[in-house]
């Protein structure tokens, strides 16, 4: 399964992706094509993406932990490596501390 979020994309490219992709929300595509479709596709989409247009791509693995995350430009979340795992960061604007 590979799911590919972005801020933005040049229509060319959107297109293109609604060929082997559904699109539940604006910008959100998601498929169940092959690994080794999936890896070219997400050649071409990093390839003919400007950096503004904020992509991540979520694609399952056979190595463990079972999925790999790329980034390309500057996506709205932000992608960390802690531990061997890739992880996404979001921000806490709570003024509380989180009750246990």
């Amino acid at each position: 399964m590979i799911v590919i979020v972005a801020n933005s994309l040049p229509p060319a490219v959107r297109g293109k992706l609604k060929l082997w992709f559904l699109e539940p929300k604006p910008n959100v595509f998601v498929s169940g094509i092959k690994d080794s479709l999936a890896d070219r596709v997400v050649e071409k989409v990093m390839k003919y993406c400007p950096l503004d247009s904020g992509i991540l791509v979520f694609q399952t693995t056979q190595k463990a932990p079972g999925y790999r995350i790329l980034a390309h430009g500057m996506p709205a979340k932000t992608l960390e490596m802690i531990s061997g795992f890739q992880l996404i960061l979001e921000k806490w604007d709570s003024p509380e501390p989180i009750p246990f």
